[in-house]
């Protein structure tokens, strides 16, 4: 979650469209794009690192390229309708088509791929293996 925010509840919004920024592979040799909009949660988001980091032991460096930064609020079981908003219950990262979710270098295209696999099954969006750009695909 973010140090501070400049509202403590915001509104659900839309996730139209492809991602125009965070669409490339920047720092690292591979990624994981999402090929579906949707929500991720922070408790996602660290399951997915997990499982990389688990997979390729100690060697390479991973880069996670989304932030949650959107509450989402609930209300309490069995209230009744009415009576203002729910308080915050968690926090997600609004993620479009096309993102470079986490990125990985200093590791074999296998293993790398193989990491990138176990994260995709962690998250709620359908995923897929990229390269970066220049990168010959020796996988």
């Amino acid at each position: 979650m973010p140090r501070r925010e400049k509202y403590r509840k915001v509104q659900r919004g839309r996730m139209k469209g492809k991602a125009h920024r965070g669409n490339r592979v920047a720092f690292g040799d591979y990624g994981l794009m999402a090929l579906e909009p949707g929500w991720i949660t922070s408790a996602q988001i660290e399951a997915a690192r997990v499982a990389i980091t688990r997979k390729v032991r100690r060697g390479g460096k991973v880069w996670i390229r989304i932030f949650p930064h959107k509450p989402v609020t609930k209300k309490p079981a069995e209230t009744r309708m009415g009576s203002g908003k729910g308080s915050p219950e968690y926090w997600v990262a609004v993620v479009q088509p096309g993102r470079v979710l986490f990125e990985l270098a200093g590791v074999d295209p296998a293993v790398a791929e193989e990491a990138m696999r176990l994260a995709g099954h962690k998250l709620p969006v359908k995923t897929k293996f990229v390269l970066r750009e220049g990168l010959e695909s020796g996988v």
